[in-house]
C-alpha cells in the first residue's frame, strides 16, 4: 500500500501541478502511447541482453515483493530464535547426537513443526540444519564453521543483489533511451519543415515528451523500486546472520539462553524483540 500511495503522490503532484500551470495534459497523451514503446520497448530489449537468464527470472520473481509487506516482524524473529533455543537445549541435555533426527528430517521433526513459520520456510531450515550437521560430525571448529557461514552469507547477498543491480543500470539507462526517443521526434520534426507553426510546434512538444518520460520512468519508478527491493534484501541476509550468530555462541560454550541473546543482539533495531519479550516468549513455548 505504501508503494502504491508513493507513486500516486508522485505522479499526481508531477502531472497536477502541469495542468494548474496552465499544461495542456492532451499533448502528453497523444505522445504518450509511441514514446513509451519506444522507451520501455528499447529499454526492457537491452535490459534482457544486459543479463542472464537466471538474473532475468530472479528479478521477475523479485517484483512482487515490492508490494508485499516485509515477512521479517518481531513476530518472526521471536519463532526463530525460540526454534533455536529448543534445538540447542536439546542437544545441551541430551548430547548433540540427540538432534540427528531433528537435523536429517526437519519436516518431521516436531521440533521444527512446533515453529511452522520459519519451519517450513526452505532457505532458513537447509542454513540452520547444514550447520547444525556440522556441529554434530564435530570435524569442524567454530573458526571454520564461521568461515563456511560467512561464505554462504556473502553468496547469498551476491544472489539477492544481482536483481537489484540490474534494476539500476535499467534506471540509469532510462534518461538515454528518452533521449533517443525526443531526437527521431526532433528527425521526424524537421522532415516536416514545411508544415505550419502550430502542426510543428505539437510535433517538437511531442518530442520533448520522450524526454521527460525517460527521466520521470527512471527517477520516479524504477530507482526507488530497485532501493525498496535492496533493503528488503538486506532484512533476509540478517536473519541468516542471527542464526550463525546464536550457533557460534552455542559452538563456543555458551548457554541456549545466552547464545539466543547473542542472536537477538544482531537483529535491526525495528524489529528486535526486548529481553523480557524473548525470554517470555521461549518460556511460554516450552
Amino acid at each position: 500500500m505504501t508503494v502504491i500511495i508513493g507513486y500516486a503522490v508522485a505522479m499526481g503532484c508531477i502531472f497536477g501541478v502541469y495542468i494548474l500551470h496552465g499544461g495542456n495534459i492532451g499533448v502528453i497523451l497523444t505522445a504518450l502511447p509511441f514514446e513509451l514503446i519506444t522507451i520501455f520497448g528499447g529499454a526492457l530489449g537491452a535490459f534482457a541482453v544486459n543479463n542472464q537468464p537466471k538474473v532475468l527470472k530472479a528479478t521477475i520473481a523479485l517484483l512482487p515483493q515490492a508490494l508485499k509487506s516485509s515477512i521479517y516482524t518481531k513476530e518472526r524473529y521471536l519463532e526463530l530464535m525460540a526454534l533455536l533455543y529448543d534445538i540447542l537445549q536439546k542437544a545441551r541435555k541430551e548430547g548433540l547426537m540427540a538432534i540427528e533426527k531433528d537435523v536429517e528430517n526437519p519436516h518431521e521433526s516436531p521440533i521444527f513443526q512446533k515453529y511452522p513459520t520459519v519451519g517450513n520456510d526452505h532457505h532458513v531450515v537447509e542454513f540452520m540444519t547444514d550447520y547444525l550437521r556440522m556441529m554434530v560430525s564435530g570435524n569442524l571448529n567454530a573458526h571454520e564453521i564461521e568461515s563456511l557461514m560467512d561464505s554462504e552469507i556473502d553468496t547469498h547477498h551476491q544472489e539477492a543483489h544481482a536483481p537489484v543491480a540490474a534494476l539500476a543500470r535499467l534506471a540509469g539507462a532510462l534518461p538515454a533511451f528518452g533521449i533517443v526517443a525526443a531526437v527521431l521526434g526532433v528527425v521526424n520534426t524537421m522532415g516536416s519543415v514545411g508544415q505550419p507553426p502550430a502542426v510543428l510546434g505539437g510535433m517538437i512538444a511531442s518530442a520533448l515528451v520522450g524526454t521527460f518520460l525517460g527521466i520521470l520512468l527512471a527517477y520516479g519508478v524504477v530507482e526507488p523500486l530497485g532501493g525498496l527491493l535492496e533493503q528488503k534484501s538486506e532484512d533476509s541476509a540478517k536473519e541468516l546472520q542471527c542464526i550463525k550468530t546464536t550457533l557460534l555462541a552455542s559452538m563456543q560454550g555458551y548457554n541456549p539462553s545466552t547464545a539466543i541473546e547473542f542472536g537477538r543482539k544482531v537483529l535491526f533495531s525495528t524489529e528486535r524483540p526486548t529481553f523480557l519479550e524473548l525470554e517470555s516468549h521461549v518460556r511460554g513455548k516450552k
